[in-house]
């Protein structure tokens, strides 16, 4: 599996991706794909994170971190997370996560936030956002709104979270 930015070129086959990842979804709203390509052209695009994974020259997941602001500081949020049916459940979700987390170290980022299952990102260091001082969203499941902490010396944070404009909350 290789993990690499995505480039103009992905984009196309990214939204097919990210429309079929998200067709079987509980939660899903039909419109993650559509998200993605708003996000591109947002003041929070991150384009070194915007991520896929391909496999066999096939790009078989991506991953996408914008900017957020929790209080003043400036946060990522990871939205969304997308996999070929065929290929969930074998690490690559997981590797686009570490990908990414690694990316948003060394760029200076210090906090991610996710809205998704208690169940899948804690494995990957996710933990109840209201621990790190993080107040959750009107009508978001304080079990599902998570964040992690990038940097080992990572300033304290507290405060509402605010989004980029084009996730509508």
């Amino acid at each position: 599996m290789l993990i690499r930015q995505e480039t103009k070129e992905d984009h196309d086959q990214v939204y097919e991706l990210v429309k079929t990842a998200f067709s079987t979804i509980e939660h899903s709203d039909g419109n993650e794909q559509n998200l993605v390509a708003a996000l591109r052209k947002g003041e929070s695009f991150v384009p070194e994170l915007s991520l896929v994974a391909e496999i066999d020259g096939q790009i078989a997941g991506h991953i996408m971190f914008t900017e957020g602001k929790v209080g003043q500081n400036t946060v990522l949020v990871l939205a969304p997370l997308s996999v070929l049916p065929e290929y969930q459940k074998q690490g690559v979700g997981t590797a686009l996560i570490a990908e990414g987390h690694k990316a948003a170290r060394e760029l200076g980022y210090q906090y991610a936030l996710v809205l998704g299952s208690e169940k899948y990102y804690p494995r990957s260091g996710y933990i109840p956002a209201q621990g790190l001082g993080i107040e959750v969203p009107d009508g978001m499941p304080e079990e599902n709104f998570m964040a992690i902490q990038l940097q080992e010396k990572a300033q304290p944070i507290r405060g509402a979270v605010t989004y980029a404009k084009e996730f509508g909350i």
